[in-house]
């Protein structure tokens, strides 16, 4: 399935310059598919970004009964359902897709049929007791078929007792604002008035954003109170805005945004700016506060090394862009001073315990580091440590975080560079066209 080698070499650089146009958002398109099924007609998906993760919600929602027709490269026309899926009994694999595995487990959950829901070996070890939990108490019947709290799950048709009458439900905030997403995507089938009220912080606040976002283009709009309460009326149904077109994704972003930053630049990015509704755009903040010189326009980002050649280190909260931040880890091996990365917790529980990865492979290229139970703290070393060999632990985002010290003239090798299929399958020839200074 990759077209990359199981090791591949970086030789070291430090200059890169060019435009990159950036795949559709993975956030955007598996949230987009899934809404454009629970309409009644048609709906034009522009931009779906290719990748495993968008494969495997693709499938799934194919295997469940929609017409999905590719009309084009990354274009597809989704007959919805009206919220009724046609087939009622399906097995289905997700791989390791958390966009697909949360909302399809709250929508299935109150579908009424006989549905189970696998992955790889990770997604096993991902929690969604606290949505299934929330999810039984409006009547769904859910049952783990290995550990308590994780997937596997499998869901089967409420009784008629069974189908709650509860206007108010809690959800845990703290863990991951899939849960919340997963459940508002799927209340708007109740036909009723759900309040749903969230326990301790939200974390990943603008993931939830997206979702309010899109729900509002699909028709449904959620009263919001702060963020503690989120109200879905009785009257919400999913109406079809005909054509949806899949921003830029804005993590991928990050990634040539720090590139230009460390070798040069300037690299700009095309397909996400002002206008954006991913709340990692503000990934260009934290740049700037590291000094590099940074311009943000309605549909574009650009970035270049700092006047002085050197980055700053940073000391910053990175609960509302835990995607984003992992690119920070890596900017902070060329900054003056040590950089703390704040309130990242969630990383915990992502593809991989990506506090511990991080800090391990970190490790690796000389720098001391601090890990906590929801912190980093990163010194570079005098000089990083050549031809270091990087574990990915099967995350997308660890080889592509680990891919751009080679831009500061330190060789490195990544271990199952593949692993990018999950949502950048072409990022190293992406990254390639940055160095020989064409343009994507």
């Amino acid at each position: 399935m990759s077209q990359y080698p199981a090791t591949l070499a970086l030789e070291a650089c430090t200059q890169v310059a060019g435009n990159v146009t950036l795949p559709g958002s993975k956030s955007i398109s598996n949230r987009t598919l899934l809404l454009a099924a629970l309409c009644e007609g048609e709906t034009c998906v522009l931009g779906l970004l290719k990748s495993d993760d968008t494969d495997v919600m693709l499938a799934a929602l194919k295997m469940l009964g929609v017409g999905i027709e590719n009309i084009g490269p990354n274009n597809y026309r989704v007959s919805g359902c009206d919220g009724i899926f046609p087939v009622k009994n399906a097995e289905l694999f997700l791989g390791n897709a958390g966009t697909a595995v949360r909302p399809l487990t709250a929508v299935l959950a109150l579908c009424d049929g006989n549905y189970s829901l696998r992955g790889v070996a990770r997604m096993h070890e991902r929690p969604i007791g606290d949505l299934v939990d929330v999810l039984k108490m409006l009547g769904a019947e859910v049952r783990y078929l290995n550990t308590p709290g994780f997937p596997p799950v499998q869901i089967s048709p409420r009784t008629e007792r069974g189908v709650s009458r509860k206007s108010t439900v809690s959800i845990r905030g703290d863990v991951s604002s899939q849960f919340l997403s997963a459940l508002l995507m799927a209340l708007p089938m109740q036909k009723r008035t759900v309040r749903v009220e969230v326990i301790g912080e939200l974390i990943s606040k603008p993931y939830v954003e997206i979702t309010l976002n899109l729900l509002a283009r699909f028709g449904v709009n959620v009263k919001r109170e702060g963020w503690r309460a989120f109200v879905v009326s009785a009257d919400s149904r999913y109406q079809s805005p005909g054509t949806i077109n899949v921003e830029g994704d804005a993590s991928s972003a990050s990634y040539f945004l720090a590139a230009g930053a460390i070798a040069g630049g300037p690299v700009r990015v095309l397909g996400v700016g002002k206008t954006s509704i991913q709340g990692d755009v503000l990934f260009a903040d934290a740049l700037a506060r590291m000094g590099a010189r940074v311009e943000v326009g309605d549909n574009r980002m650009e970035a270049s090394a700092p006047v002085t050649g050197k980055l700053k280190a940073i000391d910053a909260d990175f609960n509302h862009i835990p995607d984003a931040a992992m690119t920070v880890a890596i900017l902070a091996l060329f900054a003056e001073g040590t950089s703390v990365l704040r309130n990242i917790a969630s990383w915990r529980v992502k593809e991989t315990d990506r506090i511990a990865a991080m800090a391990t492979e970190l490790r690796k290229l000389g720098a001391r580091v601090e890990e906590g139970a929801d912190f980093l703290r990163i010194t570079p070393p005098e000089h990083l440590t050549a031809n270091a060999i990087i574990d990915t632990y099967d995350d997308h985002r660890m080889a592509m975080c680990f891919s751009l010290v080679s831009l500061g003239g330190t060789p490195i090798t990544i271990n199952e560079p593949g692993c990018v299929a999950k949502t950048f399958p072409a990022y190293f020839d992406v990254l390639a066209s940055l160095i020989a200074g064409k343009s994507i």
